[in-house]
């Protein structure tokens, strides 16, 4: 829903709740994808993450009747730019991190969401010029210095962690701008709305190349297991985007850690 009235106050509580959910859930997915979509290449796994994706926000937005909010949306130009946004680097984000996973590269894709909340903090500050008190510039300096040896140890630089920490503290950059103005259901269901055209064109790129699709390759359990991760991507990025809504973006980061 677009409000263009002061913004709410908003609710640490029930955003630290919401968004420490969220990581929740999104640490099981090494083990959702290895258990339910391996049996499908990296390309057509984020296909069908989108599609059952979107289709579960429409079902969320019919059982909670908010079509005429969603709808409102498109007459507020800048909402729907950062919604734009948002699109854009979480559909990297979930290409990047399928393929880590899928190629193995676990450890790599967990760098990713050790770097993030640095990333995520350095854009609080900088460009919403939030302020860190001293415990916290002490946590980031702890993490730097974490993050560091990590690399180091790893052996060279870590593309997939960097471009994960990258897309998704940007994404949560375009969450926290629309925090109080567009809701979280509402946002996501656009989003991942505007990356159908962008399955579509994935899922007959996949199809055109061996094996091709392999979603009814594997009987119904093949389709379950594809389905319910995309609605495993779309709960916790609602959750998140509730959870950008009620706290600084600087939090958001510092709670990722």
């Amino acid at each position: 829903m677009v409000d263009k009235s002061k913004p709410r106050q908003k609710n640490i509580a029930k955003g630290l709740s919401l968004g420490l959910l969220a990581y929740f859930i999104w640490g099981s997915f090494p083990l959702v994808i290895t258990a339910l979509a391996s049996f499908a290449n990296p390309w057509e796994i984020v296909v069908w993450r989108i599609v059952f994706g979107f289709l579960t926000a429409l079902i969320l937005i019919t059982i909670t009747r908010t079509w005429k909010s969603l709808f409102a949306v498109f007459r507020d130009k800048k909402m729907l730019l950062w919604i734009a946004v948002s699109s854009v680097f979480i559909m990297i984000n979930w290409q990047v991190y399928v393929i880590g996973v899928s190629a193995g590269r676990v450890i790599e894709t967990s760098l990713g969401y050790f770097i993030n909340p640095i990333f995520t903090v350095l854009i609080a500050v900088i460009y919403l010029r939030e302020k860190l008190n001293r415990v916290q510039w002490v946590a980031i300096g702890i993490s730097v210095i974490a993050v560091t040896v990590l690399t180091i140890d790893y052996g060279h630089l870590p593309w997939i962690a960097l471009t994960l920490a990258g897309s998704f503290g940007i994404y949560g950059l375009a969450k926290n701008k629309l925090g109080g103005k567009v809701s979280a259901l509402n946002s996501y269901t656009l989003e991942s709305g505007a990356l159908i055209p962008v399955a579509i064109v994935q899922a007959a790129i996949v199809t055109s190349m061996a094996p091709g699709l392999q979603i009814t390759q594997n009987g119904w359990q093949g389709v379950v297991g594809l389905a319910i991760f995309g609605v495993l991507t779309a709960i916790p990025l609602i959750l998140f985007g509730s959870a950008a809504e009620n706290l600084p973006l600087s939090w958001v980061g510092f709670m990722a850690a």
